[in-house]
């Protein structure tokens, strides 16, 4: 077993109710003058109310119009305001964008450069205002990962920015803050936490403990992505896909993600896909060129998804989880080809491009891809 680190929230309270416990988390972490920051989505939803009603008091600043893949200079602005608030602390309530947000808005507060500066790993070395975030998606896992993703509109590139300091103080994992979330954003956030489990469990640097948390998510979601689709009141469903997130959060924040990650950020950054949608459509196509490389992982998920029988060789158990995959992707009505989002063929060569610049995730993918075999993989996609 080789040495591995285990990064994640400083703490984690979980399950229904649990958003009980800010109060005290806030009092825990001497917060009295905190900023809120989510999006007009969860603000229109009831959420924010809801939110408000727990708080001692009002809070300093609300930032409520957090835009889906937010662009570099957007959080500057934000910044900006933010510093003129002179807040003690930062609340985020949403999804993946507002997650990420807030823990780069906690994390450069006292930055004086560019954020454009800080894509790349370890460009961070403290942060000063303490950070509790509560997903309204069971998709992206940030609320326990180190990371942050943010457009730049001058390379029309999604780009990470990765340090110890965008970890949450605390993540607050209540499912019944899930139940609004819109049927499209349950199906690609759902599909999001499905790769991040299965990209981590096929990593290069998966461990014991990232495979064990990735199996029990890929279950958790495999079995209750559809049900919480068609159902969002489905509390229980809604439970399973919080836990699933969380648990595939836990495992890709430590194990990694892949190629599938790499070649969805040019099609976020270039044509504005969501990262679900964006993963979404290109995991199949991954997959079948990763599978080689990885039959013994991969049989094991076929096996634990039971999707296919004993008899059934490895080979033949993989192309079944494939066959599985898309059918559920088609399921949650996640769309086959990148077609359907009038993406131009033509632009291949530019997408495989920007996508072999993502040593970062690459990396860590089973395979090492050519810039050759990233554009086959595209064309498959359409």
């Amino acid at each position: 077993m080789k040495v591995s680190e285990f990064k994640t929230a400083g703490k984690l309270i979980t399950g229904l109710g649990a958003i009980k416990a800010l109060t005290d988390e806030m009092a825990r972490l001497s917060i009295k003058e905190c900023a809120i920051v989510t999006d007009k989505g969860v603000s229109s939803s009831g959420l924010l109310d809801q939110l408000l009603t727990l708080l001692p008091s009002s809070p300093l600043l609300i930032i409520d119009d957090i835009p889906p893949e937010p662009e570099v200079n957007i959080i500057e602005d934000k910044l900006a305001i933010l510093r003129e608030k002179q807040v003690d602390g930062i609340i985020a309530l949403g999804g993946g964008s507002a997650i990420d947000s807030a823990k780069v808005l906690a994390a450069t507060y006292d930055h004086t450069g560019p954020l454009s500066e800080l894509f790349g790993e370890n460009t961070l070395s403290k942060r000063r205002l303490p950070l509790i975030v509560i997903p309204t998606t069971a998709g992206t896992g940030s609320e326990v990962t180190n990371i942050a993703i943010l457009s730049d509109p001058i390379a029309q590139m999604k780009k990470g920015i990765v340090s110890h300091c965008l970890l949450p103080d605390v993540a607050i994992v209540a499912p019944e803050m899930t139940k609004t979330c819109p049927q499209s954003i349950t199906a690609a956030s759902g599909i999001d936490a499905f790769v991040h489990a299965l990209e981590a469990y096929i990593s290069v640097n998966a461990s014991p403990i990232t495979d064990a948390l990735a199996e029990k998510a890929l279950k958790l979601i495999f079995n209750s992505l559809l049900h919480a689709y068609n159902n969002g009141e489905n509390l229980s469903a809604r439970e399973d896909m919080a836990t699933g997130s969380l648990m595939a959060g836990l495992a890709f924040g430590n194990a990694g993600v892949g190629a599938v990650h790499a070649l969805a950020y040019p099609l976020g950054g270039r044509f504005h896909l969501s990262h679900g949608m964006s993963n979404a459509v290109m995991l199949p196509h991954v997959l079948k060129v990763n599978a080689p490389f990885c039959q013994d992982k991969l049989y094991c998920v076929a096996k634990l998804l039971k999707v296919c029988e004993r008899h059934h060789s490895k080979e033949e158990a993989i192309k079944l989880l494939l066959v599985a995959i898309e059918k559920l992707c088609r399921d949650v009505g996640i769309p086959a080809s990148l077609t359907h989002f009038n993406i131009p063929p033509s632009c291949v060569g530019e997408l495989a491009e920007e996508a072999s610049k993502v040593t970062r995730l690459l990396r860590n993918n089973p395979k090492q891809l050519s810039i050759e075999e990233i554009e086959d993989i595209y064309r498959l996609a359409f």
